[in-house]
């Protein structure tokens, strides 16, 4: 589903909340998925994934400073995540399920440490475009 003239406005008004606590906001996401999706830890073997560790937090800064990348050019997500989308792709062997399960995990995050700006609004512009970001790193899998 693409982003419209008014998700993308959304979605650069509230993406400074999420980028401003990268390191907490990613590992809490990441975090929550590895509690929910155990599968996902085989990615991580030698990361300490108890919450709050510093693998945890240096890897969903990372994670989150990607979708700023990805946020800051919402006319071409293709182009801003190719490189990561390779990575994943043709190096790690990342399954790609995995990228629509951070992506609920990071609405989760979002959701209940924004409450009170996390209107449908902001749900649904922040949902299309996770979901956006996940077939983009996905697309090297065909």
């Amino acid at each position: 589903m693409a982003l419209t003239a008014d998700d993308k406005k959304v979605i650069k008004c509230f993406w400074p909340l999420l980028s401003g606590c990268s390191e907490e906001l990613g590992a809490e996401a990441m975090g929550r998925m590895f509690i929910t999706e155990k599968r996902t830890k085989t990615y991580f073997p030698s990361f300490d994934l108890t919450p709050k560790s510093t693998h945890l937090k240096a890897h969903g800064k990372k994670v989150i400073d990607a979708l700023t990348e990805a946020v800051n050019h919402l006319d071409n997500i293709q182009g801003a995540l190719n490189k990561l989308s390779d990575l994943h792709a043709y190096d790690l062997r990342v399954d790609p399920g995995n990228f629509p399960l951070l992506a609920q995990n990071i609405l989760v995050v979002t959701a209940i440490h924004f409450h009170d700006k996390f209107d449908i609004c902001t749900h649904i512009a922040l949902d299309k475009f996770l979901d956006r970001v996940a077939c983009v790193l996905t697309s090297k899998y065909r």
